[in-house]
């Protein structure tokens, strides 16, 4: 009987369990799939490493400086700015600070209105300021994401144009109803680092964590019931019952409701198609969203341009990411990329589509990012839908969730 049992091998459950081991308990990590990291995988196909959705690694999230060794995944950095497809051609906004040679490209972009800008930076400025006040602002008088846009006279064509398509892929919703206190979290995180591809895809990040672990996860076992019974906790699998002095639930929402009967928040759904070609559509490393929001693309990129170990020798990968469900099929999604690269994406080759149905969880105003994670009689919870929607609440929460049981053990 372990001290702990922890149901879910991804970011949260692992990191959870590396934190109660650092503590000198014993833990075992169930995982129904064949592989860690929950959300956070990577198929390799035939040389391609396809992320399971269009993921990135953000390295100013305080948590992924704190548990993750940055160093050891090799990140390779995204260009700071994005590129937007418009009807007259592509043009490019990059911030000064990071990419100073797209200085004279964002000037020439027609997207730098003083008046606008000012807007928009009062509208971001209480990400610059501390956490906890944003947070605590946030308890007062947040708002919907497109509310708080018109109140702060955000408009115009950076904001139709970049902003709202761009936190389309981010927030995996297109109808400004997420919370504008997270948005501004998110904001902070882009204008203090900048997202990048570890060299062994995105399912470097699990690996690392679970390769931590004096006790392997046990892969391809599921739990099926969760249950205090005397004092202990049983975690009935397959391969029959286990026994431990608590048992942290780490599980997607719908999994961890069926199991310790929490409320599961709204998911929201997203798809990428992955194609390979002999020739990238474009040579740099950004972002590329759709000025004319004319069609179900909300983001692409030329991945192995950024990460060239995510395509074979010779070769190009290229992501192309949909809010899911939609109607649009894949001839929709190559005619979009066609006119926002300006080159045909008629010839390239689908690796793969990938259907993310439960992406992220949605996170409405005001904002809370403090679920419980005790649930009492020795049972936990962790994940992302117990704090932000993103990796650093994933790790955020499985820390919380370890604090929790170390109390609960004492």
């Amino acid at each position: 009987m372990a001290d702990v049992i922890v149901v879910g091998a991804g970011l949260a459950g692992l990191n959870c369990a590396l934190t109660l081991q650092q503590r000198g308990l014993e833990v075992t990590v169930l995982e129904a799939g064949d592989a860690v990291g929950g959300r956070v995988r990577t198929d390799v196909i035939d040389g391609y490493l396809c992320d399971r959705g269009f993921q990135l690694l953000n390295p100013a999230y305080p948590a992924v400086r704190r548990y993750v060794d940055l160093t050891a995944l090799d990140l390779h950095a995204f260009a700071a700015g994005v590129a937007v497809a418009g009807a007259a051609g592509t043009t490019v906004v990059a911030d000064p600070r990071r990419s100073p040679g797209l200085i004279g490209r964002s000037l020439a972009s027609g997207y730098v209105q003083p008046k606008e800008l000012t807007r928009l930076a009062v509208w971001a400025a209480p990400a610059l300021g501390p956490v906890h006040r944003l947070l605590a602002d946030a308890e007062r008088a947040d708002l919907p994401l497109r509310e708080s846009f018109d109140r702060a006279g955000v408009e115009g064509r950076v904001r139709r144009e970049i902003l709202e398509p761009f936190l389309a892929g981010v927030l995996a919703e297109d109808n400004g109803s997420s919370s504008a206190a997270f948005a501004r979290l998110l904001v902070r995180s882009f204008l203090l680092g900048t997202p990048a591809l570890p060299a062994g895809g995105m399912r470097a990040l699990p690996e690392q964590l679970a390769g931590r672990l004096r006790e392997p996860v046990r892969l391809g076992i599921g739990a099926t019931a969760v249950r205090p019974v005397d004092g202990e906790v049983v975690v009935g699998t397959g391969e029959g019952e286990l026994r431990a002095r608590a048992v942290v639930v780490a599980t997607d929402p719908s999994s961890a409701t069926e199991l310790v009967r929490v409320r599961a928040p709204r998911m929201k759904g997203l798809s990428t198609y992955w194609f390979a070609t002999d020739e990238p559509p474009r040579t740099d490393k950004l972002l590329v969203v759709d000025g004319r929001r004319d069609g179900p693309v909300v983001n692409t990129a030329v991945m192995s341009n950024v990460a060239p170990s995510y395509a074979p020798p010779g070769r190009h990968l290229i992501q192309a990411t949909t809010l899911w469900p939609s109607d649009a099929v894949e001839s929709d999604v190559r005619i979009q990329l066609t006119r926002m690269y300006g080159r045909s994406a008629g010839v390239w080759e689908l690796v793969v589509r990938h259907d993310v149905a439960e992406a992220l969880p949605h996170q409405p105003p005001p904002l809370d990012v403090r679920h419980p994670v005790d649930l009492g009689e020795g049972r936990f919870v962790a994940g992302d839908h117990r704090d932000t929607a993103s990796l650093q609440g994933a790790l955020v929460s499985g820390r919380r969730a370890a604090n929790a049981v170390t109390a609960y053990l004492a």
